[in-house]
């Protein structure tokens, strides 16, 4: 496994994107809309910004009402997410997915509990 992304939530995603393209030298290389939110992701060459930014509630706008703009989660990409799962099952992690679903850019992923790692919501990403 290796370190793939940081999920940051903001209300203002094209903001937070100049502002890291102008502090990091860095650009979004890709945007899509889903689950009801828009997610950028911003190239730093060892792993990606996902800026999170919701239009019709859910988990994001959750998040920003209870804590405001910030870290939403960390990514791990694995070559085989089930498999990951399945890894965090016997270690006793509580999973949010008992089942791989589909993430931005077409990627397989699953959430682990942040309440059986530390308070760190933990995504696994399989790249597809």
């Amino acid at each position: 496994m290796y370190f793939d992304h940081a999920g940051i939530a903001t209300d203002d995603a094209d903001a937070l994107a100049e502002l890291f393209g102008d502090l990091f030298d860095t650009a979004v290389v890709h945007e899509e809309e889903f689950d009801g939110m828009t997610v950028r992701f911003l190239d730093l060459g060892n792993g990606y910004f996902e800026l999170l930014e919701s239009h019709e509630g859910g988990p994001i706008a959750t998040y920003l009402e209870r804590n405001g703009p910030g870290i939403h989660h960390l990514a791990l990409a694995t070559d085989d997410v089930e498999s990951a799962l399945e890894d965090a099952r016997e270690a006793g992690v509580d999973l949010i997915d008992e089942e791989p679903r589909p993430g931005a850019w077409g990627h397989e992923v699953a959430f682990l509990h942040p309440g059986s790692t530390g308070g760190v919501l933990i995504e696994f990403v399989q790249h597809g």
